[in-house]
């Protein structure tokens, strides 16, 4: 019974822990955005500031982390608390669960590292080709369009049937041992990320520390993995970003962030 005790307290306190690390990170952007921080993690804003690309790439990355804890935390706290249960026994749970948690934010982090360099390059081809920059608004329009694709794919139907089923996924990888902590994270974070890539590329064209694109895409992707019948929103949330990108390209400017 004390065993169980143990366990239980163990798991009840990294919930705990994490959920005040979320709560933390969202009053950071909040705060980043209200006090006029936010707009200049634009990527726009990083590209014509004249920063170097590692200390722009340094900047952005830093952000990416808060955004991470916000928006993706939240929907993964089930298999966190899954893993918890599982390993609290273990006597090198803490380290374990500290690896578990940075393999999941390495995932994440490449991915922001990826999505920043490619929009850099994106900003040097609208600088040197004039058809480009005559129509820029194709870009932000082709980002929503390829978000709304997404959603219908396989990949992204397999990723979120993993990520709402945590239990299978731990019964069938999980073992003792620290890297094995960090593998699963990274293992996790990679499913992870194949359910909200292409929502978090959105989030990345709007600007890291939107408040109100931060908001409203943490839910959906919240609902999607973590609800059991999330499945029912992925179709109409593709044909709103569908829509979203016709509106982009016919009326610029008119969706805030973008």
């Amino acid at each position: 019974m004390a065993a169980n005790a143990a366990y239980r307290y163990a798991r009840s306190n990294t919930i705990a822990i994490l959920a005040c690390v979320i709560a933390v990170a969202w009053a950071a952007c909040a705060w980043a955005e209200f006090a006029g921080y936010a707009a200049q993690l634009h990527h726009h804003t990083l590209y014509e500031s004249g920063r170097p690309y590692w200390l722009a790439a340094l900047v952005i990355l830093a952000a990416w982390q808060f955004m991470t804890a916000a928006m993706m935390l939240p929907s993964s706290l089930g298999v966190i608390r899954y893993y918890a249960a599982t390993a609290a026994h273990a006597p090198d749970f803490p380290a374990a669960l500290g690896l578990f948690l940075s393999g999941y934010f390495v995932v994440w982090t490449v991915f922001a590292l990826a999505a920043f360099t490619g929009d850099m390059q994106l900003h040097r081809a609208v600088n040197a080709w004039p058809w480009l920059a005559a129509h820029a608004t194709l870009i932000p329009a082709a980002t929503l369009a390829l978000a709304a694709l997404y959603q219908f794919t396989p990949l992204k139907d397999a990723c979120l049937k993993a990520c709402r089923h945590p239990g299978i996924y731990l019964m069938r990888h999980y073992r003792r041992g620290l890297l094995n902590g960090l593998r699963l994270g990274l293992g996790h974070g990679v499913y992870c990320l194949g359910c909200c890539w292409a929502l978090m590329l959105v989030m990345f064209a709007a600007g890291v520390a939107h408040l109100a694109w931060m908001g409203l895409l943490a839910a959906i992707m919240f609902v999607e993995k973590t609800v059991p019948s999330g499945n029912r929103i992925v179709a109409p949330v593709g044909v709103a970003l569908a829509v979203l990108a016709g509106v982009a390209l016919v009326a610029p400017g008119a969706i805030p962030g973008l």
